[in-house]
């Protein structure tokens, strides 16, 4: 059964992005998250982040249509 919660920094290497700007999302409201634990470590239902991941592609679509650009090599 896959996992329904992951931390932060499994989020920050699916996306390749530091654990810093994970937070940033979290705490943006970009990207939902729950703090759980004693110690109030975030997780991110893998839903969500599939949903992100969505958002993002539908907002590349549109600015790369409106804009006329490439999407920048990496």
């Amino acid at each position: 059964m896959p996992r329904r919660f992951i931390p932060l920094t499994e989020v920050s290497e699916i996306l390749d992005i530091s654990a810093a700007q994970a937070y940033a999302l979290v705490r943006s409201g970009d990207l939902p998250a729950i703090k759980v634990g004693g110690r109030g470590q975030w997780r991110v239902e893998t839903s969500e982040l599939e949903d992100y991941i969505e958002r993002m592609y539908a907002q590349t679509r549109e600015f790369v249509s409106t804009r006329g650009e490439e999407p920048e090599a990496t």
